[in-house]
Protein backbone atom coordinates (compact mmCIF):
# COMPACT_ATOMS: atom_id res chain seq x y z
CA UNK A 1 0.00 0.00 0.00
CA UNK A 2 1.77 3.34 -1.33
CA UNK A 3 0.72 6.15 1.15
CA UNK A 4 3.03 8.63 -0.58
CA UNK A 5 1.26 11.88 -1.48
CA UNK A 6 1.59 12.82 -5.29
CA UNK A 7 4.15 15.04 -5.34
CA UNK A 8 6.51 14.32 -2.35
CA UNK A 9 9.83 13.07 -2.17
CA UNK A 10 12.01 12.09 0.18
CA UNK A 11 15.66 12.57 1.39
CA UNK A 12 18.15 11.13 3.79
CA UNK A 13 18.67 13.40 6.69
CA UNK A 14 21.70 11.97 8.89
CA UNK A 15 21.96 13.31 12.66
CA UNK A 16 24.94 12.66 13.92
CA UNK A 17 25.89 13.67 17.67
CA UNK A 18 28.14 12.88 20.96
CA UNK A 19 24.77 14.01 22.99
CA UNK A 20 21.04 12.87 22.80
CA UNK A 21 20.79 13.91 19.31
CA UNK A 22 17.37 16.12 20.19
CA UNK A 23 19.25 19.79 18.93
CA UNK A 24 20.04 17.99 15.90
CA UNK A 25 16.31 16.28 15.24
CA UNK A 26 14.57 20.04 16.22
CA UNK A 27 16.73 21.78 13.85
CA UNK A 28 16.40 19.29 11.04
CA UNK A 29 13.03 19.04 11.83
CA UNK A 30 12.23 22.85 11.53
CA UNK A 31 14.52 23.38 8.21
CA UNK A 32 12.09 20.55 6.76
CA UNK A 33 8.88 21.94 7.64
CA UNK A 34 9.40 24.81 5.26
CA UNK A 35 9.16 21.94 2.42
CA UNK A 36 5.65 20.80 1.69
CA UNK A 37 6.56 18.23 -0.66
CA UNK A 38 9.42 17.02 1.00
CA UNK A 39 10.26 14.52 3.76
CA UNK A 40 12.84 13.27 5.29
CA UNK A 41 13.95 9.87 6.26
CA UNK A 42 15.80 10.32 9.58
CA UNK A 43 19.11 8.45 10.50
CA UNK A 44 19.63 9.67 14.59
CA UNK A 45 22.83 8.66 16.01
CA UNK A 46 23.34 9.35 19.33
CA UNK A 47 26.51 9.52 21.11
CA UNK A 48 28.83 8.92 18.82
CA UNK A 49 32.21 9.22 20.75
CA UNK A 50 34.75 7.07 19.11
CA UNK A 51 36.06 6.13 15.78
CA UNK A 52 34.43 2.91 15.83
CA UNK A 53 30.95 4.44 16.53
CA UNK A 54 31.72 7.03 13.60
CA UNK A 55 32.75 4.18 11.04
CA UNK A 56 29.37 2.70 11.24
CA UNK A 57 27.68 5.63 10.70
CA UNK A 58 29.80 6.77 7.90
CA UNK A 59 29.05 3.46 6.24
CA UNK A 60 25.28 3.83 6.45
CA UNK A 61 24.98 7.84 5.09
CA UNK A 62 27.31 5.91 2.25
CA UNK A 63 24.59 3.30 1.68
CA UNK A 64 21.88 5.68 2.06
CA UNK A 65 23.69 9.29 0.85
CA UNK A 66 21.95 12.70 1.64
CA UNK A 67 22.36 15.76 4.37
CA UNK A 68 24.67 15.07 7.19
CA UNK A 69 24.36 17.54 10.27
CA UNK A 70 26.38 17.33 13.24
CA UNK A 71 27.23 18.28 16.97
CA UNK A 72 30.85 17.15 18.30
CA UNK A 73 33.11 17.69 20.25
CA UNK A 74 35.77 15.87 19.70
CA UNK A 75 37.95 17.82 16.96
CA UNK A 76 39.44 14.08 15.41
CA UNK A 77 35.94 12.68 15.07
CA UNK A 78 34.86 15.82 13.51
CA UNK A 79 37.56 16.04 11.03
CA UNK A 80 37.17 12.29 9.67
CA UNK A 81 33.08 13.08 9.43
CA UNK A 82 33.90 15.70 7.13
CA UNK A 83 36.78 14.48 5.32
CA UNK A 84 34.40 11.13 4.90
CA UNK A 85 31.50 13.24 3.47
CA UNK A 86 33.74 15.22 1.06
CA UNK A 87 35.03 12.16 -0.59
CA UNK A 88 31.32 10.84 -0.78
CA UNK A 89 29.99 14.16 -2.16
CA UNK A 90 27.28 14.37 0.37
CA UNK A 91 26.73 18.12 1.85
CA UNK A 92 27.61 18.41 5.76
CA UNK A 93 27.15 20.80 8.71
CA UNK A 94 28.27 21.43 11.95
CA UNK A 95 24.41 22.93 13.52
CA UNK A 96 26.20 24.54 16.39
CA UNK A 97 29.19 26.44 14.65
CA UNK A 98 28.08 29.50 13.14
CA UNK A 99 26.31 30.32 16.12
CA UNK A 100 29.36 29.72 18.77
CA UNK A 101 31.44 31.73 16.19
CA UNK A 102 29.26 34.65 16.80
CA UNK A 103 28.80 33.98 20.35
CA UNK A 104 32.70 33.92 20.24
CA UNK A 105 32.91 37.24 18.03
CA UNK A 106 30.53 38.96 20.61
CA UNK A 107 31.94 38.22 23.88
CA UNK A 108 35.57 37.55 23.03
CA UNK A 109 38.02 34.56 24.12
CA UNK A 110 37.14 31.11 23.41
CA UNK A 111 34.39 28.53 24.42
CA UNK A 112 34.91 25.59 26.25
CA UNK A 113 32.96 22.29 24.32
CA UNK A 114 31.57 20.31 26.54
CA UNK A 115 29.83 17.17 25.56
CA UNK A 116 26.22 17.37 26.20
CA UNK A 117 26.76 20.53 27.94
CA UNK A 118 23.25 21.52 28.00
CA UNK A 119 22.13 18.06 29.53
CA UNK A 120 24.28 18.53 32.28
CA UNK A 121 23.26 17.78 36.09
CA UNK A 122 22.68 21.79 36.74
CA UNK A 123 20.42 23.70 38.27
CA UNK A 124 18.41 24.19 35.61
CA UNK A 125 18.01 20.82 34.96
CA UNK A 126 17.23 19.47 38.64
CA UNK A 127 14.27 22.72 38.21
CA UNK A 128 13.04 20.69 35.25
CA UNK A 129 12.56 17.34 37.03
CA UNK A 130 10.80 19.46 40.09
CA UNK A 131 8.78 21.14 37.32
CA UNK A 132 7.68 18.06 35.57
CA UNK A 133 7.23 16.14 39.13
CA UNK A 134 4.64 19.14 40.16
CA UNK A 135 2.97 19.08 36.78
CA UNK A 136 2.30 15.60 36.85
CA UNK A 137 0.53 15.46 40.21
CA UNK A 138 -1.37 18.56 39.39
CA UNK A 139 -2.65 17.32 36.77
CA UNK A 140 -6.85 17.62 35.51
CA UNK A 141 -7.53 19.05 39.06
CA UNK A 142 -5.97 16.80 41.07
CA UNK A 143 -3.82 18.32 44.18
CA UNK A 144 -5.52 21.79 44.35
CA UNK A 145 -5.03 22.49 47.91
CA UNK A 146 -1.52 24.49 46.83
CA UNK A 147 -1.85 25.87 43.70
CA UNK A 148 -0.56 28.94 44.97
CA UNK A 149 2.46 26.96 44.51
CA UNK A 150 2.40 26.93 40.57
CA UNK A 151 4.07 29.27 38.36
CA UNK A 152 1.30 29.18 35.81
CA UNK A 153 -2.24 27.56 36.20
CA UNK A 154 -4.36 26.35 33.20
CA UNK A 155 -8.11 26.08 32.97
CA UNK A 156 -10.40 24.94 30.05
CA UNK A 157 -12.90 22.87 29.09
CA UNK A 158 -12.24 19.49 28.28
CA UNK A 159 -10.41 18.65 25.15
CA UNK A 160 -8.39 22.27 25.02
CA UNK A 161 -5.16 20.80 25.20
CA UNK A 162 -4.47 21.50 28.96
CA UNK A 163 -2.20 18.71 29.84
CA UNK A 164 0.19 18.36 26.71
CA UNK A 165 0.22 22.27 27.03
CA UNK A 166 1.17 21.98 30.82
CA UNK A 167 3.83 19.23 30.22
CA UNK A 168 5.46 21.04 27.80
CA UNK A 169 5.68 23.93 30.21
CA UNK A 170 7.21 22.14 32.74
CA UNK A 171 9.85 21.27 30.24
CA UNK A 172 11.13 24.88 30.25
CA UNK A 173 11.06 24.52 34.05
CA UNK A 174 7.47 25.62 34.54
CA UNK A 175 5.34 24.08 37.34
CA UNK A 176 2.50 23.99 35.45
CA UNK A 177 -1.29 22.45 37.27
CA UNK A 178 -4.53 22.38 34.96
CA UNK A 179 -7.91 22.29 35.99
CA UNK A 180 -10.55 21.10 33.78
CA UNK A 181 -13.84 23.50 33.44
CA UNK A 182 -17.00 21.15 33.67
CA UNK A 183 -20.54 22.50 33.62
CA UNK A 184 -22.61 22.36 37.06
CA UNK A 185 -18.93 21.65 38.38
CA UNK A 186 -17.28 24.38 41.34
CA UNK A 187 -14.32 25.52 40.57
CA UNK A 188 -11.77 24.47 43.55
CA UNK A 189 -11.93 26.69 46.84
CA UNK A 190 -9.12 29.44 46.03
CA UNK A 191 -8.38 29.93 42.77
CA UNK A 192 -9.87 32.92 41.68
CA UNK A 193 -8.17 34.69 45.02
CA UNK A 194 -4.37 33.12 43.23
CA UNK A 195 -1.76 35.45 43.47
CA UNK A 196 1.42 34.31 42.61
CA UNK A 197 0.44 31.67 39.46
CA UNK A 198 -0.36 32.99 36.33
CA UNK A 199 -3.93 32.32 35.16
CA UNK A 200 -4.56 31.25 31.88
CA UNK A 201 -7.76 30.24 30.06
CA UNK A 202 -7.67 27.94 26.98
CA UNK A 203 -10.68 28.15 24.68
CA UNK A 204 -11.27 26.53 21.06
CA UNK A 205 -13.87 26.70 18.63
CA UNK A 206 -17.15 24.53 19.70
CA UNK A 207 -16.50 22.66 15.97
CA UNK A 208 -13.17 21.52 16.87
CA UNK A 209 -13.88 21.21 20.15
CA UNK A 210 -16.74 18.28 19.24
CA UNK A 211 -14.78 17.10 16.41
CA UNK A 212 -11.98 16.25 19.01
CA UNK A 213 -14.49 14.57 21.83
CA UNK A 214 -15.77 12.72 19.11
CA UNK A 215 -12.79 11.51 17.88
CA UNK A 216 -11.97 10.32 22.04
CA UNK A 217 -15.02 9.01 22.13
CA UNK A 218 -14.76 6.33 19.93
CA UNK A 219 -11.33 5.57 20.63
CA UNK A 220 -12.65 4.62 23.75
CA UNK A 221 -15.81 2.65 22.25
CA UNK A 222 -18.12 4.90 23.54
CA UNK A 223 -20.06 6.68 21.32
CA UNK A 224 -23.82 6.08 22.73
CA UNK A 225 -22.29 7.23 26.11
CA UNK A 226 -21.53 11.57 25.43
CA UNK A 227 -24.48 12.78 24.36
CA UNK A 228 -24.06 15.97 25.75
CA UNK A 229 -20.76 15.98 25.77
CA UNK A 230 -20.51 16.20 22.13
CA UNK A 231 -23.60 18.33 21.58
CA UNK A 232 -22.55 21.45 19.70
CA UNK A 233 -25.30 23.68 21.78
CA UNK A 234 -23.82 22.69 24.87
CA UNK A 235 -20.70 23.10 24.06
CA UNK A 236 -21.05 26.06 22.84
CA UNK A 237 -22.06 27.35 26.31
CA UNK A 238 -19.29 25.66 28.04
CA UNK A 239 -16.76 27.63 26.09
CA UNK A 240 -19.14 30.97 27.12
CA UNK A 241 -19.19 30.52 30.81
CA UNK A 242 -15.58 29.86 30.52
CA UNK A 243 -14.65 32.93 28.41
CA UNK A 244 -17.25 35.08 31.62
CA UNK A 245 -15.09 33.51 33.96
CA UNK A 246 -11.87 34.59 32.51
CA UNK A 247 -13.19 37.99 31.91
CA UNK A 248 -14.37 38.10 35.21
CA UNK A 249 -10.99 38.00 36.85
CA UNK A 250 -9.10 39.38 34.37
CA UNK A 251 -7.18 36.40 33.28
CA UNK A 252 -5.80 36.18 30.01
CA UNK A 253 -7.65 33.82 27.56
CA UNK A 254 -6.14 31.55 24.84
CA UNK A 255 -8.09 30.38 21.36
CA UNK A 256 -6.04 27.36 20.45
CA UNK A 257 -8.37 26.46 17.82
CA UNK A 258 -5.63 26.47 15.33
CA UNK A 259 -2.31 26.50 17.26
CA UNK A 260 -0.43 23.40 17.89
CA UNK A 261 0.84 22.64 21.72
CA UNK A 262 4.17 24.51 21.02
CA UNK A 263 2.67 27.78 19.80
CA UNK A 264 0.17 27.59 22.81
CA UNK A 265 3.02 27.15 25.37
CA UNK A 266 5.10 29.54 24.05
CA UNK A 267 2.04 32.46 23.91
CA UNK A 268 1.82 31.40 27.51
CA UNK A 269 5.60 31.00 28.41
CA UNK A 270 5.71 34.96 26.85
CA UNK A 271 3.05 35.86 28.84
CA UNK A 272 4.61 34.18 31.85
CA UNK A 273 8.25 36.36 31.35
CA UNK A 274 6.55 39.66 31.06
CA UNK A 275 4.65 38.96 34.22
CA UNK A 276 8.01 38.16 35.73
CA UNK A 277 9.21 41.39 34.35
CA UNK A 278 7.08 43.73 35.65
CA UNK A 279 6.72 42.00 39.17
CA UNK A 280 10.99 42.74 39.12
CA UNK A 281 10.34 46.02 38.08
CA UNK A 282 7.98 46.99 40.59
CA UNK A 283 10.25 45.61 43.45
Amino acid sequence: MNLKTPGESYFHLHLVSDATGETLINVGRAACAQYANVLPIEHVYPLIRSMKQLERVLNEVESNPGIVLYTLVDKEIRERLKERCRELGVPYMSVLAPVVQLFQSYLGGSPTPRVGGQHSLDANYFKRIDALNYTVMHDDGHMTDDLESADVVLLGVSRTSKTPTSIYLANRGIKTANIPLVPSVPLPPGVEKLKKPLVVGLVASPERIVEIRQNRLLGLNAADLGASYIDREAVNEEIILSRRLCARNGWPLIDVTRRSVEETAATIYALYSERRRRAIAET
